[in-house]
């Protein structure tokens, strides 16, 4: 009898994704959207989704060359009035489940309950996968990117309103975790304003992990990746960042050195890619407190996203 393999875990299957589009020389966060649609992936009710289902559904989206940003489950597109079209493929979403497990101690023998997490997964269908739905699920692309010399307005926003100390000077773009400062290079090396903003967001993201604020470090799980890792977390923020402001992502292609140690960090571990998500999610999420642009943070209950 042949022997028989474990079905591959939601962590295994958005890593091995990744990988792939890795391997092909392709970052799925940068320039994540489709052309003119903008934005995160979002759920049927309008709410956006976090953390790795974000970056993943962007990926499945760009690969399939779907339209919509929506996405429902078989149940949810019924309730509407559409209907499924015959042999389209579902994708997965995750989110943890918590639940309380009894423990006992093996020094005093005391019982107690621990708070546990687990990985799920649940199947979902891009609008553009579904007949019948109403139209406001097929809405009309609008631009992303405005003209060189203006800024959205949340982007604006968040320039003006960014605590963080930034030195306009040079021709380089880094953080300074000892000086605890940003430098930038004038708007005007930069081919747009917009590009200039998501260099800053960037930065940004760098900026977040320093002590007093996010107290970001990755250990000796990531050995001499870590550099790295940092790296990919700030880049993962920044594409978030993109999306929240109207900001584009095509122009990060500075940071190609990093790509074979985040290889190396996922064929190793498959959740770090979850943990990269987790931690960009916190750093968009602080920022966008921290400039007045408030923060998306929609979890099911009782259920708890992958973020």
């Amino acid at each position: 009898m042949a022997k028989t393999t474990d079905a591959p875990s939601p962590a295994e299957i958005i890593t091995a994704a990744i990988i792939d589009r890795l391997d092909a020389g392709v970052r799925p966060w940068v320039k994540p959207w489709r052309p003119g649609l903008g934005g995160r992936p979002l759920r049927v009710t309008g709410e956006p989704y976090r953390g790795i289902n974000c970056f993943w559904l962007w990926l499945v989206a760009e690969g399939a060359g779907y339209h919509s940003r929506t996405w429902m489950t078989f149940k949810q597109a019924d309730a509407l009035g559409g209907k499924v079209r015959q042999g389209e493929r579902s994708e997965i979403a995750i989110f943890y489940k918590s639940y309380s497990k009894a423990v006992a101690s093996s020094v005093t023998g005391v019982t107690t309950d621990e708070l546990r997490r687990v990985l799920r997964s649940y199947a979902v269908f891009n609008a553009d996968q579904i007949e019948g739905l109403p139209e406001r699920f097929h809405p009309t692309p609008l631009s992303i990117v405005p003209p060189a010399d203006a800024l959205p307005s949340r982007a604006q926003t968040f320039v003006e309103r960014l605590p963080a100390t930034v030195h306009i000077r040079g021709d380089r773009a880094f953080n300074d975790p000892t000086a605890d400062s940003i430098t930038m290079p004038p708007p005007e090396q930069f081919s747009t304003r917009a590009y200039w903003a998501s260099t800053l967001a960037h930065e940004a993201g760098h900026w977040t992990g320093h002590p007093s604020r996010l107290d970001r470090a990755f250990g000796k799980k990531f050995g001499d990746d870590a550099y790295a890792f940092e790296e990919l977390c700030a880049e993962m923020t920044s594409a978030l960042l993109g999306a929240d402001l109207e900001l584009p992502t095509a122009h990060l292609d500075d940071h190609a050195s990093y790509v074979d140690a985040w290889l190396r960090v996922l064929r190793r571990e498959p959740r770090a890619i979850m943990t990269a998500a987790a931690k960009a999610e916190a750093a968009a999420g602080f920022l966008l407190r921290a400039t007045g642009l408030g923060r998306l943070d929609h979890a099911d209950e009782p259920y708890r996203e992958a973020a």
